[in-house]
C-alpha cells in the first residue's frame, strides 16, 4: 500500500508466545519507531490485551469495515489486531487498507481519549 514496513516476524507456522510479538510491536509505536502496528493471533484478542499494556498504545481488534473504520475515525488507534482463524487474508488487507486511509475525527473523542490517558497516569501512580 506504499508504507515502509517493519516486520517483526514470526516467519514460520510454529507456535509461539505472541505476547512478545505483541510488545515488541507495541514498544516500536509507542517510541516512534513505527507510525502505526498491525498484529495477528488466532482471533486477535491476546495480540490486542497485551499490545494495550503498553503506554501510549491503542490497540483495537477489527473484525469488520465498520470496526477498521471506528478504530481510526473515533479511537485513534494506532495499532489493529486481527484474527487469523477468524479474517482471511483479504478481509485483513481490506481491513488495514480502510484503517490506514480513515483519519481521526477528533472533537469529542479527543477528550475521551485524554481520559484514557489520565487512567494510564493513575494506574502508574498506583
Amino acid at each position: 500500500m506504499g508504507h515502509q514496513v517493519l516486520d517483526m516476524g514470526t516467519h514460520s507456522t510454529d507456535s509461539v508466545n505472541y505476547a512478545e510479538f505483541a510488545e515488541a510491536v507495541a514498544r516500536a509505536v509507542a517510541s516512534g519507531k513505527a507510525h502505526r502496528g498491525v498484529l495477528i493471533c488466532g482471533t486477535g484478542i491476546g495480540m490486542s490485551i497485551a499490545a494495550n499494556k503498553v503506554e501510549g498504545v491503542r490497540a483495537a481488534l477489527v473484525h469488520s469495515e465498520y470496526t477498521a473504520r471506528m478504530a481510526a475515525l473515533h479511537n485513534n488507534a494506532n495499532v489493529i489486531t486481527f484474527g487469523g482463524r477468524v479474517e482471511s487474508p483479504e478481509e485483513a488487507k481490506r481491513f488495514v487498507k480502510i484503517w490506514l486511509e480513515t483519519p481521526f475525527e477528533g472533537g469529542r473523542h479527543t477528550r475521551r481519549l485524554k481520559k484514557i490517558e489520565e487512567m494510564e497516569e493513575k494506574c502508574k501512580e498506583g
